[in-house]
């Protein structure tokens, strides 16, 4: 009986949902390609909502920022898209940060339950590094373009009502 114990435990770990997740992969796909979903299709595979929604609202985010440039479209809605796409883009490096700073032996628990234990190296204290500086700077800037637009929005709304 002894011989038939370790057969049926090397089965569970063979078959391919007991396969772990690598933390350095998942903050590099959520670094590089966060705003496809890329990290959350890694993790829970192609029927993660949040994946799609991170593409979709990267792909509603590139149609605002092209009907801006080119001026088509109503100027509310594709502020509306270019939002929805700065959101994407942002929460992306708020995902590599998090998945990076989450102590290894909870990774484990929740992500690689039966694999080899997860040791976080350099790599991942750069990503999350370059994450915090990228994600900081794009917030700024978005934030510093939004209130810009705003108040030349209300000079040039003073200027039609003084006349």
């Amino acid at each position: 009986m002894s011989a038939a114990t370790p057969a049926r435990h090397a089965s569970p770990l063979a078959a391919p949902s007991a396969r772990g997740k690598s933390k350095l992969l998942t903050v590099a796909l959520a670094f590089l390609f966060g705003s496809l979903g890329a990290h959350r299709f890694y993790l829970g595979g192609l029927r993660d909502v949040y994946g799609w929604a991170h593409l979709l609202a990267l792909l509603a985010g590139a149609i605002g920022v092209a009907s801006m440039a080119t001026g088509a479209g109503a100027p509310a809605l594709n502020w509306t898209f270019a939002v929805a796409g700065g959101i994407s883009v942002i929460s992306a490096f708020l995902a590599a940060i998090v998945y990076g700073l989450r102590p290894d032996d909870k990774w484990d628990a929740r992500f690689n339950p039966h694999g080899k234990p997860t040791r976080s190296g350099w790599p991942v204290v750069i990503l999350v590094i370059l994450s915090l500086l990228i994600g900081t700077g794009l917030l700024m800037a978005g934030l510093a373009i939004s209130f810009q637009t705003f108040f030349e929005s209300q000079v040039e709304a003073a200027r039609e009502l003084s006349q």
